[in-house]
């Protein structure tokens, strides 16, 4: 089985090719190993994540001091919904412009039109 030629990555100055990521699906000599691979490290992830959950639980309980008064649950609660109703405007504002093409590049009539710098009214005058 042959692989698919390797696509460009980019192209600025020179054109860059990774054929080792554009071959890695290939690569691999069974697609029940490719299974096998994701659910193991789906289980290691969830691993870290129930250990992370239970140090974090842990720290929270071990806090020794006055518990936290009500007005300062309301301003923690207040503040996460600040800044996600901020998150998500401005991420609304983000897929406005780039649908409707204020992202897109500047279209002139004359395409010369900005080619060569402008000369200021001093520099025609010498």
């Amino acid at each position: 089985m042959r692989s698919p030629p390797a696509r460009p990555l980019a192209s600025a100055a020179g054109t860059a090719y990774l054929t080792v990521m554009a071959d890695a699906p290939n690569n691999a000599p069974d697609k029940k190993l490719r299974i096998a691979g994701a659910i193991v490290l789906f289980a290691a992830l969830f691993a870290i994540l129930i250990a992370a959950g239970w140090h974090a639980v842990g720290a929270w309980n071990s806090m020794s001091g006055s518990p936290m008064p009500t007005t300062a649950y309301v301003a923690m609660i207040l503040g996460i919904v600040f800044s996600l109703v901020v998150g998500c405007g401005l991420m609304a504002l983000l897929f406005y412009s780039n649908r409707h093409g204020y992202d897109d590049r500047l279209q002139y009539d004359d395409p010369h039109e900005y080619d060569e710098p402008h000369q200021s009214e001093h520099d025609r005058e010498q």
